[in-house]
């Protein structure tokens, strides 16, 4: 029992980070591929959509391998919300808290706060501009810039493509931008 609740604890940046840095060699060695998220929509439209749209002409069959690694990617995350997360409130500083609440965030239980991220908010004016708006920008800016921040911040850097430098670059201005300038009008709704 002692195993389940040491896993249940945040994993230090030693640890977890070198896992997820070996994650690209060892597809690079095991076969051939690179590591990246965003382009599993276009291989899921690809096999769900007519043909007669050019973007999605091509075998999408050859990609398979990384739609069983986003399934991967979505059992574990059910496996450990249900199993390993943990029950205590979600540590953090008094000020942010303090910040969090003006805004009418409080419950701070869960991974994601109730007060933004639920069916209820969805219809509100603040829930959709966060997750219906958000989620397309965030949609469209990875295919825009031909790949999400795991594909190129792990990859494209490891590989040393100057594009994956160009992107990881504009996706944290971009995190900065929205998290202390468009985030507070945002959350004041």
């Amino acid at each position: 029992m002692e195993i389940i609740e040491l896993i249940k604890q945040p994993w230090p940046w030693y640890v977890a980070g070198p896992l997820v840095g070996l994650t690209v060699p060892a597809l690079l060695i095991l076969g051939n591929k690179n590591f990246g998220i965003s382009a599993n929509l276009r291989h899921a439209c690809a096999a769900c959509l007519p043909r007669n749209i050019s973007f999605f002409k091509y075998d999408w069959k050859k990609e398979i391998w990384n739609m069983f690694f986003v399934v991967g990617i979505l059992i574990g995350g059910v496996v450990a919300f249900h199993f390993l997360s943990n029950p205590n409130p979600i540590v953090i500083n008094e000020d942010l808290r303090t910040e969090l609440a003006a805004y009418g965030i409080t419950n701070l239980n869960g991974m994601v706060p109730p007060e933004i991220f639920s069916w209820e908010n969805l219809f509100t004016v603040k829930g959709f501009l966060m997750m219906v708006v958000g989620g397309f920008m965030i949609g469209f800016g990875s295919r825009y810039a031909g790949g999400c921040t795991s594909g190129h911040a792990i990859s494209g850097l490891s590989n040393l493509q100057l594009p994956s430098l160009i992107a990881t670059c504009c996706f944290f201005i971009g995190g900065l931008v929205m998290a202390n300038f468009i985030l507070p009008h945002i959350l004041s709704l």
